[in-house]
């Protein structure tokens, strides 16, 4: 599984466009049955509102389901906005409602499309990222003399130490992306002249991961 970027966490904004309330829920969802959910949510929360337009990836690339919905809003002005904007940001597995307060102003056709594409901007902008990652979890037992040396390429490598344990030896537990262990387990090794090995003890296909990335 390649690499992609999500929704870290929820997050909403609110727009005010010709006296209209536009309010832009985004957050991250892992399949469909949790797409539909999180837009019932939304749709409950703002249960007064005129509209509540959703649109949803869940997957990545090849692999992608994607939804969205006008929610009585003319045909093609809004959902299908929205989830352009969301399609063309890169991300997977996100999910955006987009509630309007009609505010007695009429916009038209073109006016629609570009609040309701505008609001979904606004919302990724704000949006906290993660990465899913395919990762190996391994389990790292050196001597103390060479804990330093072990902790210093687990950095060097892009891990995330998680445990350290200190007995007779030194056992570290650490978290790699697949694409980076082996040339850690190499340096591990060349460094212990070949007396330290990494134990994969768990693989993860999809690791979320913060990053500290937002979309332009």
């Amino acid at each position: 599984m390649a690499n992609y970027l999500i929704p870290a966490a929820e997050t909403r904004v609110e727009l005010r466009i010709v006296n209209s309330r536009f309010i832009a829920t985004a957050g991250p969802v892992f399949d469909v049955d949790a797409a539909k959910a999180f837009v019932e949510r939304i749709r409950a929360e703002f249960a007064d509102a005129t509209h509540n337009v959703p649109a949803y990836v869940v997957g990545h690339g090849n692999r992608v389901i994607a939804h969205c919905s006008d929610d009585g809003e003319p045909s093609g002005t809004a959902g299908r906005p929205a989830l352009a904007v969301l399609q063309g940001s890169g991300l997977g597995d996100a999910a955006v409602v987009v509630t309007r307060y009609f505010g007695g102003t009429k916009l038209g056709t073109g006016g629609l499309v570009r609040a309701y594409s505008e609001s979904v901007r606004e919302v990724l902008r704000a949006l906290p990222l993660a990465e899913r990652v395919p990762t190996h979890t391994v389990l790292v037992a050196v001597p103390y003399s060479l804990f330093e040396r072990t902790r210093l390429l687990v950095a060097e490598h892009g891990g995330d130490i998680l445990d350290e344990t200190f007995a007779g030896d030194v056992t570290v537990t650490a978290r790699f992306s697949q694409a980076r262990f082996n040339a850690f387990q190499g340096a591990l090794q060349e460094a212990s002249a070949g007396q330290v090995e990494a134990l994969i003890v768990e693989s993860d296909e999809g690791t979320i991961m913060p990053v500290a990335a937002r979309i332009a």
